[in-house]
């Protein structure tokens, strides 16, 4: 057997432990991804941050300085990542903990395929990117003014951030979990992995929330045992809000407020990133060992359950969030010849108003293996068509099967055969 595959005992041994529904079968076995056939920590990225640098180092692109924010204004637009995105957290949840208090929240920032962490007085920026192949790769910028600034790549990122949080790959975590007056974690109330499958009342504790959510609660703008005993009698008495003046001083962030959709956006895309790299690793070394992926059916399984949104935590009252950033994220991406974008939301009862994922369209998805690919893009077929009537997937109604086909079939390039076929 080759050096850094799992045996197949092993991995079917861990096919068995299924923690969590919307979760890959055996998600949380740590996969040896420093090994052939991935090579994690030795290959060359191709992401965003691989293409600046080379921008930079030509002096095609002089990255712009901000008296005030550093690099952060200019890492934005050279990214293109909205500022619209912004999102608070006080929670002490990175490597700058000792700069982050909730006088001093970290400010988060992405797009598709970035993700960009800004902590003021802090020494370095945090990005990290989705590469097509490799999954997250993380990366630090010095906050110090020079004429050709440098990314370093990071590993300590990957203490968290690869291993159970991430389904055992290089991905993205979101926590809710609580904290004292500064920022320490009060662990034992952790509510871990966030993603759309999570009630909102378990969601961003830790964070600061803006926007609208009516009767529904959550556990954001809580700080200290007290905020939460206040909570249990008051529900939502730090809910709805429009700012956050009273907490810290605004001119410590680049934009205003921290927007619940920007938020539930978030949870759903990075989950959804860490499935495919999962899925990617995993069909790789499938190949290498057997020449096949028919072993990785539970994880497909799994992975079309949490593409078509089958367990989404329902909305119980309509969502209001930052018109910026609904119109800066609904604007990106194709749209059918009717208008439709996988990109539309709902937030009345969901977050989507067609419950696919955006990603299916996303580079990582593209670079899957061939084999694992086509049978999801085969599957997901059968499934909108109503060939394929798996109790899995029976909450999703005509309408929905119908329109996602049809966006699909206009908007994403490749498809297998059968999806030109007439249904």
């Amino acid at each position: 057997m080759k050096k850094g595959l799992i045996p197949f005992a092993a991995f079917a041994a861990a096919l068995t432990g299924f923690a969590r529904a919307e979760d890959f079968q055996g998600s949380t076995h740590p996969l040896e991804y420093d090994a052939a056939p991935i090579r994690y920590s030795t290959t060359e990225p191709a992401d965003a941050v691989a293409a600046l640098t080379q921008r930079i180092q030509s002096g095609e692109v002089k990255l712009h300085w901000d008296d005030t924010f550093g690099y952060l204004p200019g890492l934005l637009d050279a990214l293109h990542v909205p500022r619209s995105s912004q999102m608070l957290v006080f929670s002490k949840t990175s490597l700058q903990r000792t700069y982050i208090n909730p006088k001093n929240p970290r400010s988060v920032y992405f797009n598709d395929d970035i993700y960009i962490g800004y902590v003021p007085g802090a020494p370095v920026m945090e990005v990290s990117t989705v590469d097509p192949k490799l999954g997250a790769i993380f990366y630090t910028l010095d906050q110090e003014k020079l004429r050709k600034p440098k990314f370093t790549r990071s590993a300590d990122c990957l203490q968290c951030h690869g291993g159970l949080r991430s389904l055992g790959v290089p991905g993205h975590i979101l926590r809710s979990v609580p904290t004292d007056l500064s920022g320490e974690l009060e662990s034992r109330d952790e509510i871990s992995d966030i993603d759309q499958c999570t009630p909102l009342a378990d969601r961003w504790a830790g964070w600061f929330v803006t926007g609208q959510h009516g009767a529904q609660t959550h556990r954001g703008n809580l700080i200290g045992s007290e905020d939460f005993a206040r909570q249990l009698r008051e529900p939502n008495w730090r809910g709805n809000l429009v700012d956050l003046h009273a907490f810290f001083d605004p001119a410590k962030t680049l934009a205003s407020g921290s927007d619940i959709v920007a938020l539930m956006v978030l949870e759903h895309q990075a989950h959804m990133h860490n499935y495919i790299t999962r899925l990617n690793f995993d069909a790789q070394q499938m190949l290498a060992m057997y020449g096949h992926i028919r072993y990785l059916k539970p994880q497909t399984d799994a992975f079309l359950r949490y593409l078509l949104f089958t367990e989404e935590a329902p909305l119980t009252a309509p969502i209001g969030g930052s018109p910026a950033f609904i119109r800066d994220f609904t604007a990106t991406g194709p749209r059918d010849r009717l208008g439709r974008s996988l990109r539309d939301l709902d937030l009345r009862t969901r977050l989507f108003k067609y419950p696919c994922s955006y990603l299916i369209l996303n580079p990582a998805f593209d670079a899957l293996p061939a084999p694992i690919r086509d049978s999801i893009l085969t599957r997901l077929h059968a499934i909108l068509t109503g060939q394929d009537q798996d109790p899995q997937f029976a909450k999703l109604a005509a309408d929905d099967r119908r329109a996602i086909l049809e966006i699909l079939r206009e908007t994403k390039p490749s498809l297998p055969a059968v999806w030109r076929a007439e249904n």
